[in-house]
């Protein structure tokens, strides 16, 4: 809960908002960091965690195992705040949650679909090893423009 002042203050962007799903509000208050704050700590099967930035949540990233016949799965989400771009952040931070999603979730596969318009986090995916596998176009529909959806992979060796 003390994170919540830093977490609305960072997420409270439009080029953060721009590139996620419309779950993630814009404008963000604290109350949208609150009511975050109380899902990602849940007793729930996702494992999301705060990028900590010198005491500060600057960001998040987060593994959400699927279920059924999909259960081997997870889908890997994340953000930065802005003044922390190109700084190796987020590629230190999903080689960390990859290797803890392999030991500790009984998934084979993570995988993450960053929009067609979203060449830095392409560019992070594959640096840290995901692979290209699909690519849908207009499949995403954001402030009412049509994205493509691009699939990439990772699988536990």
């Amino acid at each position: 809960l003390s994170d919540v002042d830093s977490l609305a203050k960072y997420a409270n962007n439009i080029n953060i908002a721009n590139n996620l799903t419309d779950k993630f509000p814009f404008p963000y208050s604290k109350e949208n960091a609150l009511q975050f704050i109380q899902f990602a700590s849940s007793p729930a099967r996702h494992k999301i965690f705060a990028i900590d930035i010198e005491g500060k949540a600057c960001g998040g990233i987060g593994l959400h195992p699927l279920e059924d016949v999909f259960r081997k799965n997870a889908e890997l989400g994340y953000w930065l705040a802005e003044p922390y771009w190109g700084q190796g952040i987020v590629t230190s931070a999903i080689r960390q949650i990859v290797a803890f999603g392999f030991e500790h979730i009984d998934i084979d596969r993570i995988f993450a679909r960053p929009f067609g318009s979203n060449k830095a986090s392409q560019r992070v995916l594959e640096k840290v090893g995901f692979k290209l596998e699909a690519k849908f176009e207009n499949t995403i529909i954001k402030n009412d423009v049509y994205e493509d959806e691009w699939v990439y992979g990772v699988r536990n060796k």
